[in-house]
């Protein structure tokens, strides 16, 4: 599983790189659907160690690309109206649903080893959808954005960066002991199933709304309240995991851990980068948050839960989560900054115009 994780810091940007530089993006998308698709059945060949270490990792070389071409190639698609991303986005939330009941209640009946002949399946269908998908019409056409290292050098985007990075750092707990920790508490597995389903259902709750806040409250603002709720929500489930009614209100937070977060996120990143760096800037931020991120969190939230207890892995993650809150002010005071002097040379403001948002 961590050559998994390792091949999502720098796969990603790779192919980013090559899809941002070619222009030919959903032929890109293409491609990595299909390879990953193919690399996954390596699995059925031979199932020991170092075959299972290469299959897993060529597989996760090609699949994890995949997504972050697709979000730049969503927001093409949408252009100006970029804001009603998450009602693409909260499809992806349904589907997991769809197969956490569904796969689960089969397998109760059946074998585990169905689990990846389903998995392979899946991975073929999603390669079908995408000869389903258009190109643009019209595709933007490259402009001269300037590089990457020089927006990188722009405090406001490090900062957005390293907020991500922390905040996806304090899930680390949560991702990876969540269901430990609920069990060790006398939760039954039904009970975990339903809050886990429950969390998932309040960020779809997010994704259809979202759009709206964005408009009205402006990205960077929700960027750093999405934060703040989720450093009470670790605290919430580090102190009372105990009282089911804070459980729920813990859960339903994660409409903001999650949804919240990741649309606000999105929007900033059409702003950071630009034109044909988009699929550069999507790498990054999924390298950096959900690769780099995710398994430095997991890591030492497994130190912290050895050395201190199991509700102190919480506390790890609010505090990770508040030093992201801190770094999310610098992203949300150049936003502002921006819109002033936006103001004040007369242009309009972009996407959402209002408050922060541009």
């Amino acid at each position: 599983m961590a050559v998994v994780m390792a091949t999502k810091v720098f796969a990603p940007y790779i192919w980013g790189s090559l899809s941002d530089r070619w222009g030919r993006r959903l032929s890109i998308i293409r491609w990595l659907t299909a390879l990953g698709a193919v690399a996954f059945t390596l699995m059925f060949i031979r199932q020991d160690y170092f075959w299972m270490l290469m299959a897993l990792g060529v597989f996760s070389f090609f699949w994890h690309a995949a997504l972050p071409q697709f979000e730049v190639f969503t927001l093409d698609h949408l252009g100006p109206r970029r804001t009603r991303y998450s009602r693409i986005r909260l499809w992806g939330s349904i589907g997991f649903i769809i197969s956490v009941a569904g796969i689960g209640y089969w397998l109760e009946s059946g074998s585990i080893q169905i689990l990846p002949i389903i998995v392979a399946a899946l991975l073929a269908a999603t390669w079908l959808t995408t000869l389903f998908v258009s190109e643009l019409p019209h595709p933007p056409q490259p402009a001269n954005t300037g590089s990457v290292i020089a927006i990188l050098r722009q405090p406001a985007v490090l900062a957005f960066f390293m907020a991500c990075l922390l905040m996806q750092a304090s899930h680390g707990p949560y991702y990876t002991f969540f269901s430990i920790y609920l069990g060790e508490q006398g939760y039954s597995t039904v009970a975990i199933g339903l809050l886990w389903a429950l969390g998932v259902l309040a960020e779809i709750g997010v994704f259809l709304a979202v759009h709206h806040w964005l408009q009205v409250t402006g990205a960077a603002k929700l960027f750093s309240i999405a934060i703040a709720i989720t450093a009470a929500r670790w605290l919430l489930i580090g102190s009372l995991v105990d009282h089911l009614p804070v459980l729920i209100i813990a859960q339903i937070m994660h409409a903001a851990s999650y949804g919240l977060f990741h649309a606000s996120a999105m929007e900033l990143l059409q702003r950071f980068f630009p034109g044909r760096l988009q699929g550069r800037g999507q790498a990054l931020y999924t390298g950096i948050g959900f690769g780099i991120g995710n398994s430095l969190g997991s890591l030492f939230a497994g130190y912290v839960w050895s050395g201190f207890g199991s509700a102190w892995a919480y506390y790890f993650g609010s505090i990770m989560s508040l030093l992201a809150l801190a770094l999310s002010w610098i992203v949300y005071a150049s936003q502002q900054k921006r819109h002033i002097g936006a103001d004040e040379s007369g242009t309009e403001p972009g996407v959402g115009g209002s408050g922060d948002d541009c």
